[in-house]
This record gives structure tokens, C-alpha cells and sequence, in this order.
């Protein structure tokens, strides 16, 4: 089964009604063979708040070296995205078997006229999923209410409460009472329950749990109403970061958690008071998971469910305080309060009714911004007046209408802010075109808010996400892999299949977009195929195919130039077709500003608008030489480690010409072990400083980057006159995306998930490509809401951090695709264990990574990091000059 068959099937579930109960899924997974056995679950239920408190637990838990499952709901993109192990979303192939496992069983009971729903399945999906990847602990956000919910099928071991309010009254009970006890019945036999409930939902809460031998452990918060008075875990909320400079960080916040003979002042990338109580919530809820997970499940509870006192040793604190902050550092939560650009401050959240946006402009209000731009769209059934009126007023509005059938008119949402004296109203087709809109009305020191609907922001956040990939296409097999791939269905890879041995680009966009994009292929006599999933509330690959001229008529067609008005929905799309298909790759760039003009008294690059500084991978590719200063480095290990050695190492570099320096003070090898911050600063900070006093260095020749996990040591070896920070960590650390953003210096950001390389971890990668690309242009989307210019971010793939030999050579048959995060590409291959596949020891493997340079600069790679910069270089050479031979000086 394809996955746009599975896709398409579990989508046409959403025409049955839902049902309370769960008599229907634990009937499908007793057909599956009853895989929630083999688990532990955490169940979160809640009015508000659940997805957060989800996705933080689950950022914790993981950082206790455990395989963690996440369950949520609803999904931006795409549907996989519902259920993750580590953070990875599920597969597609993984879809596509269960559906297929499942389906036969599905029609049968459809047919006796018992269908199961589409949130049923899925949350069957989910536990199958994790079952099969042998998670240690699942997260489950509960749909819709508690006990009649789906995810109920299980037995937690821990479960939360988050908060009760009014909510679904039809179904859940038209009184405060009657949804908490409803929420409340998730717990089980002696779970331990957390909650921020207060008042008379607290009472209810208490009094459930207490009947089935449970514990209730109570949060207090800013935005916790009737609170308990003697609460066991306590959220302090301080605002947004303030970073080192002085200001205020514009993604993250700083809370403080307190509970029974633990604490914590930590950072989180989530700005809110709401977060701060959502956070305490989640960690709770994860000592409370660890607890039982490392001492079994029972604990003592006093009669009216609070804790008897005789909690196991370990209730404390189960979890290090070191990974308790790591998690907390580490948890997002995409589309709710997501800061995506500073200059406007762009703001996308998914606020939907008059509770939200009251809670959202109290957020809003955090931040100091001239005027504010309304990007809005919503769902019929929802309240207009009420949401409007919750809302800071706005200076402009660009209404629009999300891709779905719920979607309200933009004119009648219009006429709703005319009716609310809001003036300036304009009315856009399509939420990108909003979105755009209001960007372009935006000033550097304004605000750009896109907010009425979660489906809306889906749309919008795609202006930041969309992708268009180079393909390369050499024969018929390479064209039907790439089709079969993107979920085209038999009869248009038939149809599409010879035109694409020529240009080929593959992109997402919503149905809707992707029609928009067909008919304008069909005009320009372009070769293009859609997925064949249907409408369900996910992005659908498209994929385009012709002559370079083609392409460039396409574009043509969607930015209007040739036809009046354009195509809607389409902002940036044209610009980027053009730029895929029609620009070589070793064209030069228009000269910039040398290095040294931008340097200051330091030596380190940190002045001036980045796109416009001529670093060595500016005008084609370059070699990045390492030296690193480490007595256990891979492959040099001890050879620089005297500062003598160091500086002699850079000289022979130079001379070879290499680019860049890269000074590493920490070995990342498997079994490497951590260097504490101060003796890496000692290694590194006096050979940035020689290394400065060499001329090529001196003269903005050659650049010095420093390989570093680490913030201090990136802040030291900055001052000490760095250029570049290369991650090994892809910038995870948000303190060291702060580093980045205040010094204004180019960064490599690259995928790893285990630093050091931790040789155990495998990784079910659906296309390893697709995934890294996908990986790695989130985490472009953090640096840029930290304040880091896209200009300066350079992209590594990570060979050697856990792939396979197979997909490493994989990544590096395609750096071309990696062309569609718009910056520079790194490869970092010299002497890896993917050479051992092939034969070579591990001291024979310099020839094995010459041959590299040269495949991973022929698909485009702008930077090779290598030891042996000299026959490297060569490589480089030898490959610039075959793609432009004009250039060659005799």
C-alpha cells in the first residue's frame, strides 16, 4: 500500500461522528494483538494547555537517556507528525503497513455499521507505533475530555490535569463539576495524577482519584484561579530572558519550579505565564512518571487522594536536575505564541476563541513594537465579536480564508472587525497572501500577527517552511523512484514520467495551492505531479519537470508576469523556482565587502549587513582545515595539541590554501569524554588568538572558526577574535543561538542528535535526505526567531552522527537537494567510518575522502571540512574548474 492510499483512507474515517467510548479501539487493538500491554503511558488531559504540557514532559523525559513516544493533536503539516518517537515524526511506510494491516478489519466493522473514527484509529496507530519501536514511555494528549476519550484505552501510569473550564458541553456536561469528573477518570488504580485545577474542579479532582487509591499532586501558578493553598509544586513566571547584552530574548522566558526538595531556575522557548504553569505541570508529571517507572507502581495516598508523606526515596528529585533544565530549554510547542522573525517581530499562534486571544495579547503585550498588522483567519462556528474584541487593536487587517471547508468568508470576518470599529480592513484570497501582506505593511520596530485558527497557521508558518528541492533525475528508474516517493498515483507517474529526465523540483504546498501551481504548469507545458492524497489537512508534495526555459515560463505564470494578477496563495514561490532551476551552481557572486572592512578592533566579523561580507565560500567553494587542539581527537588526535604545533598546522594550512580554520577543543568521537567549559576555553581561546596573528588571517584571507557545543566557549573564542561557530549540536542549546545572534558571526548548523557521537542510537529514517532537510530547516527557523541572520547560517548534513555508511553515502550522492534551505552547504567526511564500509582501515582512508571532495563539490557543496587541506584543495580545484573551464587562467 502507498502512502497516499493509507493517507487518504484514514482521512475519509473524519465522515463518522464521535462516539464516547472506548469499547471501539480497545476492540482494534485487541486485534492488533493488545501492543498497549507491552507499554507505560502517560495520559494529559485538560481544558487548555494539554499539548504544551505534552510536548515539555516528553522534551524531559527524553533527556534522561530514554526512547520516548508522543502522541498530540491536531497536526500542522502533516499527519506524522501526531506521533513521534524522540522527536522524529512517524513514517510514512510505517503508515502505510498499519493501514494496510488494519484496513480489511475497518471495512468489516464499518459495514456491520460500527465505524470506528478517525481520532480512534490513529490513537490505535500511535500505540501500535510505539509498541513497535519499544518506546520506554508514551505521552498521550488526550482528544476530548477523559474517560470517554480514545487514549483512555490505556492504563497510565501517571496522568495530569491541566485545567477545567467550560468546554464541549454537549458532550463533556454543561457544569464545571461534570467535566472535571470526566477529566479526572483517566486516572487508574494508584495513579499519581498532577493537576492545576482549583476550587471546585480541584474538589472533584480530588475526590475521583481518591476512590480508585490515587494520588493528586497540586500546581500552583500565575494563571491558576482558586488555587490550592498548600500546593506540592509551585511556578513562578519571570518574563521574557534577558539575554547577555542586556535586552530580551524574543523566544524564550524564564521560569522558575519549585517542588518538594527540588527547584529549578530554567529557561524555556516558550513565552507565556500560561507556559510557566504548563511547565510546572510537566515537570511534576515527569518525576511523577520516573518515579514509577524506577520504583514500580504503587505509592502511598491518604484517603482524600493527597500524598500519605510515604512517597518512595527517589520522589524527591527522580530526575537530574541537569536534564530537568536541558528538557525544559529544549520543548517547543510550533503554531502556539511562535516568534518566526524579529525585524518585524512575526508572531503566529493559534488562538481561536475569546479565552485564547485575552491570554494571547496579555503575551503579546510582553513585547515593546510600534504598530500591529493582523494576519486573520478563522472557522465559521467560531466567535467572531467575542475573539475580535479580545484582541489589541490592530493598525491593519489582511483577512483570509484558510484551505478548508469550515473556513469563514474573509469578507465576512471583515465585516465583522468594520462592525467592531477596527478600520484599514483588507481582504486577501489566502492566508500566505495575508501573511505577506501584512509583513510588507510592517515596519522593522512593528508586529506581524497571524492568529484565528490553528488550520490558518498551518498556512502561514508555511511561508517559512516551504521547500523547493532540485531533484536530480539522470534515467526513467531515478524519475519513477522520485514519483513513487512523493505518493503520485500509477496513472500520473505514467502520464509525467518521461519529461522529468530533465530540471526537476519537488515541493509541499496545501491542495488548494497545489491545483494553482497544476493548471500554471499545464500553461507553460511544464511536467507536473501531484500526490494523490486527498484533501485532510496536510501539506501534498508536488513535483515539476522540464527545460530550464520551462520552468523560468512557469514562474512566469505564477508571479502574473505574463498574465493579470498572478496566482494566489503563491508569495515567493516564483522567486524560488527561478532560483532552482535557471542559476549554475558555480556562478559567482557579485563582489562584497571583504572581511576586513567588516571586522572590528578584535578581529571578529560582527559588524555589517551579512549578505554582504565576502567570506572565503562566497565566491565558490572552499576547504575548511581542522585543527584541532585535543589529545583524543578522531584521526589527529594530540598532533596540534602544543600551541607551537597549532599555529605550524595553520601555517601548512594556509600555504595549502584552505578558507577556513576549524579549532576544535573537545573530541565528539563515540566514547570521547566531555571537557569541562574551562579547560575548552583554555585549549581553544590562545590559538584563536595566535592564529589571528597570522597575515593571511590578518588580511580577512582566511577565516577562523571554532568547533564548540558550548556557549562560553563560543563567547570566548569570539572575543579572542573567531569568525565562525560550527554546532556539532545544530544550535539546540538556545543560549548558544543568543551568542550567535548578538555577535552577528556566520554559524554552521548541523544534525546530530548524541554529542558526543553515541554509537548505540539508530535512527528510522523515512528518506534520510527528506528527514535532515526537514531536521535541519527547523532548527534554521529557531536561530532566525532568535535574531541569527539566515545570511549567516551554513547547513551540515552530519555524516558520521547517527546514519548509516549507506545513508551517509546517500546524503552525499545528494548535497544538491540541500540547495532548498537557501545557505551554504558544509560536508564533513574526512576519514569517517563510512569508508571502513568500503574497505578502507582507518589509516587508509585519505584518498577515500579526496574522492569525496570531489563528488560532494561536483553536487554542490560550498564547504569541505578535512584534515589534509592540500590534496583536498586540489580536489576542489580540479572540480571548479570542469564546471566553468572558461575561468581556468593559462
Amino acid at each position: 500500500m502507498h502512502y497516499h492510499e493509507a493517507a487518504n483512507f484514514l482521512f475519509g474515517l473524519r465522515r463518522f461522528s464521535v462516539r464516547p467510548g472506548t469499547d471501539s479501539i480497545e476492540a482494534l487493538l485487541d486485534h492488533l494483538g493488545n501492543p498497549e500491554d507491552e507499554l507505560e503511558f502517560v495520559q494529559i488531559a485538560g481544558s487548555n494547555g494539554k499539548g504544551s504540557t505534552a510536548r515539555i514532559a516528553e522534551s524531559v523525559l527524553r533527556q534522561g537517556d530514554r526512547t520516548v513516544g508522543l502522541y498530540t493533536s491536531p497536526h500542522l503539516e502533516d499527519l506524522s507528525e501526531r506521533v513521534r518517537v524522540d522527536g522524529r515524526p512517524m513514517s510514512d511506510d510505517a503508515i502505510a503497513a498499519f493501514v494496510e494491516r488494519t484496513r480489511p478489519w475497518l471495512v468489516d466493522r464499518a459495514a456491520s455499521g460500527d465505524p470506528l473514527t478517525f481520532f480512534e484509529v490513529v490513537t490505535a496507530m500511535a500505540i501500535q507505533e510505539f509498541a513497535r519501536r519499544d518506546v520506554d514511555v508514551a505521552v498521550l494528549e488526550v482528544g476530548l475530555g477523559g474517560e470517554y476519550d480514545a487514549t483512555s484505552a490505556v492504563d497510565p501510569i501517571a496522568a495530569a490535569i491541566t485545567n477545567v473550564s467550560l468546554e464541549h458541553t454537549a458532550v463533556l456536561g454543561d457544569s464545571i463539576e461534570e467535566i472535571a469528573r470526566t477529566k479526572a477518570r483517566i486516572a487508574g488504580a494508584g495513579t499519581p495524577v498532577v493537576t492545576a485545577c482549583g476550587g471546585t474542579a480541584l474538589s472533584v479532582v480530588r475526590e475521583v482519584v481518591a476512590d480508585v487509591g490515587g494520588e493528586v499532586r497540586t500546581v500552583d501558578g500565575p494563571t491558576v484561579s482558586d488555587p490550592d493553598p498548600d500546593p506540592d509544586v509551585t511556578a513562578t513566571y519571570h518574563g521574557r530572558m534577558e539575554t547577555r547584552s542586556g535586552g530580551r530574548s524574543p523566544t524564550d522566558s524564564r521560569i522558575e519550579v519549585t517542588g518538594s526538595g527540588w527547584g529549578y531556575d530554567a529557561r524555556l522557548p516558550l513565552v507565556g505565564e500560561y507556559q510557566a504553569t504548563n511547565a510546572a505541570i510537566a515537570v511534576a508529571l515527569a518525576h511523577a512518571t520516573v518515579d514509577r517507572l524506577t520504583d514500580g507502581r504503587s505509592s502511598g495516598t491518604a484517603a482524600d487522594g493527597r500524598s500519605s508523606g510515604s512517597e518512595p526515596e527517589t520522589a524527591a528529585a527522580p530526575i537530574p536536575d541537569a536534564a530537568v533544565t536541558d528538557g525544559l530549554a529544549t520543548a517547543t510547542w510550533p503554531g502556539r505564541f511562535e516568534v518566526l522573525g524579529t525585524d518585524p517581530l512575526v508572531v503566529l499562534d493559534g488562538a481561536h476563541n475569546p479565552a485564547a486571544c485575552r491570554t494571547l495579547a496579555g503575551t503579546l503585550g510582553e513585547y515593546d513594537y510600534d504598530e500591529l498588522h493582523l494576519a486573520f483567519g478563522a472557522m465559521h462556528d467560531k466567535d467572531h465579536a467575542g475573539t475580535i474584541a479580545a484582541l489589541p487593536t490592530p493598525s491593519s487587517v489582511h483577512t483570509c480564508e484558510p484551505d478548508h471547508p469550515r473556513a469563514e468568508d474573509p469578507d465576512v470576518l471583515a465585516a465583522a472587525f468594520d462592525d467592531a470599529g477596527v478600520g484599514n480592513v483588507t481582504v486577501e484570497p489566502a492566508v500566505a497572501d495575508a501573511l505577506e501582506a501584512a509583513v510588507d505593511r510592517a515596519g522593522a520596530d512593528d508586529c506581524v500577527l497571524l492568529a484565528g485558527s490553528l488550520f490558518a497557521v498551518a498556512e502561514g508558518r508555511a511561508r517559512y517552511t516551504r521547500r523547493v528541492v532540485p531533484k536530480r533525475t539522470d534515467d526513467l528508474d531515478d524519475a519513477e523512484t522520485l514519483l513513487v516517493d512523493a505518493d503520485v498515483a500509477e496513472a500520473d507517474r505514467d502520464r509525467v514520467r518521461d519529461g522529468l529526465v530533465h530540471r526537476v523540483l519537488r515541493t509541499q504546498l496545501d491542495p488548494t495551492r497545489a491545483e494553482t501551481v497544476r493548471r500554471a504548469a499545464l500553461e507553460a507545458d511544464v511536467e507536473c505531479a501531484v500526490s494523490g492524497v486527498g484533501p485532510g489537512g496536510e501539506s501534498i508534495e508536488v513535483v515539476l519537470g522540464g527545460t530550464v526555459d520551462r520552468l523560468r515560463e512557469l514562474a512566469d505564470a505564477i508571479d502574473g508576469r505574463d498574465h493579470n494578477g498572478g496566482h494566489e496563495g503563491l508569495p515567493g514561490l516564483a522567486g524560488t523556482i527561478r532560483d532552482r532551476a535557471g542559476i549554475p551552481a558555480f556562478e559567482s557572486a557579485e563582489a562584497g565587502v571583504s572581511r576586513t572592512d567588516q571586522a572590528d578592533a578584535g578581529g571578529a566579523h560582527r559588524t555589517g549587513d551579512a549578505a554582504d561580507v565576502d567570506w572565503p565560500w562566497t565566491d565558490g567553494p572552499t576547504v575548511m582545515g581542522i585543527l584541532n587542539v585535543t589529545p583524543d581527537s578522531f584521526h589527529d588526535g594530540g598532533r596540534h595539541g602544543g600551541l607551537e604545533d597549532a599555529v605550524a598546522g595553520a601555517r601548512r594550512m594556509i600555504d595549502a590554501g584552505v578558507g577556513v580554520i576549524d579549532v576544535g577543543g573537545e573530541s565528539t568521537r563515540p566514547g570521547a569524554d566531555p571537557v569541562p567549559v574551562d579547560d575548552e576555553i583554555d585549549r581553544v581561546v590562545p590559538a584563536v588568538e595566535a592564529l589571528r596573528e597570522l597575515p593571511a588571517v590578518a588580511d580577512g584571507d582566511v577565516a577562523i572558526s571554532v568547533d564548540t557545543r558550548k556557549p562560553a566557549v563560543a563567547e570566548a573564542a569570539l572575543a579572542a577574535g573567531a569568525d565562525v561557530i560550527n554546532d556539532v549540536t545544530g544550535l539546540e542549546d538556545p543560549r548558544m543561538r543568543e551568542v550567535v545572534a548578538e555577535a552577528g558571526c556566520p554559524v554552521v548548523v548541523m544534525h546530530s542528535l548524541d554529542a558526543p557521537v553515541d554509537p548505540d542510537t539508530t535512527v528510522e529514517y523515512e528518506d534520510v535526505v527528506d528527514d535532515v532537510i526537514a531536521a535541519l530547516r527547523e532548527r534554521i527557523l529557531r536561530a532566525e526567531a532568535a535574531g541569527i541572520d539566515r545570511d549567516n547560517v551554513i547547513v551540515d548534513p552530519g555524516l558520521g552522527f547517527a546514519k548509516s555508511s549507506a545513508e551517509e553515502f546517500e546524503i552525499l550522492s545528494r548535497v544538491e537537494e540541500f540547495a532548498a534551505l537557501d545557505c551554504p552547504i558544509l560536508i564533513g567526511h574526512s576519514h569517517k567510518s563510512m569508508f571502513g564500509s568500503l574497505g578502507y582501515d582507518a589509516d587508509d582512508r585519505g584518498a577515500a575522502t579526496v574522492a569525496g571532495t570531489a563528488v560532494a563539490v561536483d553536487r554542490g557543496a560550498d564547504i569541505v571540512r578535512v584534515h589534509d587541506v592540500a590534496r583536498n584543495r586540489a580536489a576542489v580545484d580540479v572540480v571548479t574548474a570542469v564546471h566553468d573551464p572558461d575561468a581556468v587562467d593559462d
